[in-house]
């Protein structure tokens, strides 16, 4: 069989099909005699070995994104975790993430392992390109975190770094100022970390460890026993107010909680949901 010459042009067309590295690229062409899709196959199974090989290695990078529907009805947010943060810090890997999140937002996927079906392009799937990923990158890459939320108005917010990144459903849409208000509460979150929206949403096992706690502080803190359930309920109370994001001081204005913040915007406006994701 004649051997096909391998030009430095079809060597970069590989390399912007696949995002691989030229001699990679060159290497799976020369091995494909050529053939296009036969090289991008063996760049694939070049990514199942790395994946295979590195399948114990933690993720504690990566690159987290936030982003809306144009109508701001739904909101999206995921985590695309990596090695180190060489990889997660690459312009690359960052628009990687971003086709990854403009695909989500087209079709609104309701989990993680729905999302990873969809197709990337008209060969690959997302959970496929991912794999091809691994052996581009040389790196285990997970999506480790998904989530979708719906409201009046969803706000998104990506602190610089893309290491945290919030969303903000509220329940009332009207414009710039409902927006802005939104933006800044989508801030608290990502500054603040709320456990839940309100008190109704800490479940049950965690108030028992809170009260337990509160009684065994009250009594090393010399106070009658049958004084410390009572005392203990009242640093509930504390607890509620420091991890629920509508009782949370706001962050600009400590005088008020956010949900007073909010209505101050518009007599009526909550927050009805939130998502947060982080790297720490």
């Amino acid at each position: 069989m004649e051997t096909v010459k391998i030009t430095a042009a079809d060597v970069n067309k590989l390399r912007q099909q696949t995002g691989a590295g030229m001699m990679d690229c060159k290497n799976a062409l020369v091995e494909a005699n050529g053939d296009f899709e036969v090289a991008t196959d063996l760049l694939r199974k070049k990514g199942q070995k790395v994946a295979a090989k590195r399948g114990e290695n933690e993720t504690k990078e990566g690159f987290i994104l936030a982003q809306t529907t144009e109508d701001g009805k739904t909101g999206i947010i995921m985590t695309l975790n990596c090695e180190t943060d060489f990889v997660a810090k690459n312009e690359s890997y960052g628009a990687f993430v971003n086709e990854m999140m403009t695909i989500a937002i087209n079709n609104l996927p309701e989990t993680s392992e729905a999302l990873l079906q969809l197709p990337f392009n008209d060969k690959l799937s997302i959970e496929q390109k991912i794999v091809e990923q691994i052996g581009v990158i040389g790196e285990k890459l997970v999506l480790s975190n998904y989530a979708k939320i719906t409201g009046e108005k969803v706000v998104a917010y990506n602190h610089p770094g893309n290491q945290i990144a919030s969303l903000v459903a509220l329940n009332k849409d009207g414009g710039e100022e409902i927006f802005e208000a939104g933006r800044q509460v989508a801030m608290q979150v990502a500054a603040m970390a709320p456990l839940a929206l309100n008190k109704d949403g800490i479940d049950q096992e965690t108030i028992n460890r809170e009260i337990e706690v509160g009684k065994e502080l009250a009594i090393q803190e010399g106070k009658p026993a049958e004084m410390a359930e009572k005392i203990a309920n009242g640093r509930l109370n504390k607890f509620f107010q420091e991890n629920t994001l509508l009782s949370q001081p706001f962050i600009r204005d400590n005088k008020s909680s956010v949900e007073q913040f909010l209505n101050s915007v518009e007599k009526g406006l909550t927050a009805v949901d939130f998502k947060r994701f982080s790297l720490s």
